[in-house]
């Protein structure tokens, strides 16, 4: 092997290196091998060297299809491989149905399996191993190939250090990890401070079953952080029940809400069932109940005062057994002061009240929440198994989300939808933020105020850059940014350069 492959499969794995999370890394560089070495099909697994065991943690498999991919781990030659992990030394043959050393391996003479390289990755012992195959003789693996895969192992090991050590740094800084301990968050993705002061007022309130509002501008997951407090709390047996305040006419409100006697209004034929009764025994989640028209709130502080309300029509109160837990994106306070809220009622809501916090607020967690939505849409539409790239992780972290978690998670659902189309295995920054057609004359008021947000900041960066004749550190010193965001930018608005070097 010359020394110019090496430096180029060394370059092409602190590349993808790149990556903050072990698994996709490791996905890429036995694929990057697979194809320097020509082999059929690959596997790589790996155990962690802190744990003090040798059982793998991570197996990754390449080139398998069908029943052979789900079975992989079983119909690899673990004679093979134990052998290079037991030696330490990288085993190879041009068909291992004939040789001696494992023509008498049940896998081996099932499999047929001929040509074999296979690699230990780390030393004394070795930490894992890197196993390919799929050439039958004459075309058997070459001395180049056979440099390829131990340069390739050798270089992996210290890199699969660094990502390890940064998950370990990332779990010792993981604000909520103590919230997580005592409380049940499936799908509640972060750890930031931000994220954990809310977590840590949702862990006061959930075992009471006391009214909770929520607070916090539109898209920050108030309705996630409802079923959380439900899910914790004394009622996470029975029905949790919501009830968006804003998206019905203001003359079904209180019909859909405490339901309706027949003849009460036109279209009560029959006893209709109002949400407070579907919740009975459980939680009611009334989102947006800053909407709620004056004639509602009368009957919603009714319940929340006497745990009795009137379905339309009615002459005589109903027993309730219900937790109200309410959320707003608009200042109920201003309401109150504008007479468009009842004061009472806002006290009787506000007795715990829990503030989220917007995405800006816990840009931390944004890598993790994209990671997240991507595996979500991948599953969810049926698209094959795709990654976000390091610029794509970076551009998300460096834009501005005015519509908080929503508006994320839509954008790497619709990322997703087109790297799927393009055939590619990685979203990219322009899959998560391409223009809309539109005609050559129309106004650039017509872009989104994110879109405004993105150009103005890679136009400010790319102009910086040329007038310092691409000096980062002078760049960053100019912006007030670290070196390291500076670079997270460039990569992640892709900006080239423009400008020549003097």
């Amino acid at each position: 092997m010359s020394l110019q492959q090496a430096h180029d499969l060394y370059l092409a794995l602190l590349n993808l290196g790149l990556h903050d999370d072990l698994e996709p890394f490791l996905r890429e560089a036995l694929a990057l091998v697979v194809g320097a070495t020509r082999a059929r099909q690959g596997y790589l697994e790996l155990a962690d060297d802190e744990d003090g065991d040798a059982t793998p943690r991570w197996w990754i498999a390449h080139g398998f299809e069908g029943e052979a991919l789900a079975d992989v781990r079983r119909n690899i030659s673990r004679g093979v491989i134990a052998t290079a992990l037991a030696s330490g030394e990288t085993i190879v043959t041009p068909s291992a149905v004939l040789d001696p050393r494992f023509a008498n391996r049940e896998s081996v003479q099932k499999g047929g399996i001929e040509a074999v390289v296979c690699a230990p990755v780390g030393s004394d012992p070795p930490r894992g191993v890197l196993y390919l195959q799929g050439w039958t003789p004459p075309d058997v693996f070459s001395n180049t190939d056979r440099e390829l895969a131990e340069t390739f192992c050798r270089y992996l090991a210290p890199l699969v250090d660094r990502l390890l050590t940064r998950r370990r740094q990332d779990q010792a800084a993981d604000a909520t990890r103590p919230i997580r301990a005592v409380l049940q968050l499936a799908g509640v993705k972060g750890r930031s401070e931000a994220l954990a002061a809310a977590l840590k007022r949702v862990s006061l309130v959930a075992p009471l079953d006391v009214t909770v509002l929520l607070t916090g501008e539109s898209g920050t997951g108030k309705s996630q952080i409802a079923r959380v407090i439900h899910d914790n709390g004394p009622r996470a047996r029975q029905p949790f029940v919501e009830l968006n305040c804003g998206a019905l006419p203001e003359n079904l409100i209180e019909s859909e809400l405490f339901g309706a006697l027949p003849g009460a209004h036109s279209t009560a034929v029959r006893r209709v069932e109002g949400k407070v009764t579907a919740a009975s025994g459980g939680t009611l989640f009334l989102d947006e109940v800053g909407e709620l028209s004056p004639a509602a709130q009368v009957k919603l502080l009714q319940l929340l005062q006497s745990k009795e309300y009137y379905p339309l029509g009615a002459t005589k109160p109903e027993r309730a057994d219900v937790r109200v837990i309410a959320a707003t994106n608009s200042d109920l306070e201003r309401a109150v002061a504008e007479k468009r809220f009842r004061e009472d009622l806002f006290y009787r809501l506000h007795v715990l009240p829990i503030r989220v916090p917007s995405l800006a607020e816990r840009k931390e967690d944004i890598a993790e929440l994209a990671t997240f939505f991507c595996a979500a849409a991948c599953e969810r539409h049926g698209l094959p198994r795709l990654t976000l790239s390091p610029g794509a992780v970076r551009a998300t972290e460096a834009a501005v989300w005015s519509g908080n978690v929503r508006q994320l998670e839509h954008a790497v659902e619709a990322a997703a939808i087109l790297a799927a189309g393009d055939g590619v295995q990685q979203i990219e920054p322009r899959h998560l933020f391409s223009d809309s057609p539109r005609p050559p004359d129309a106004e650039p008021a017509s872009l989104t105020f994110q879109e405004h947000t993105r150009r103005f900041q890679a136009g400010l960066l790319q102009q910086t850059l040329d007038q310092c004749e691409w000096n980062v550190s002078e760049a960053a010193r100019r912006l007030d940014l670290t070196r390291a965001h500076v670079y997270n930018l460039i990569k992640g608005f892709g900006i080239a350069r423009t400008t020549p070097a003097v």
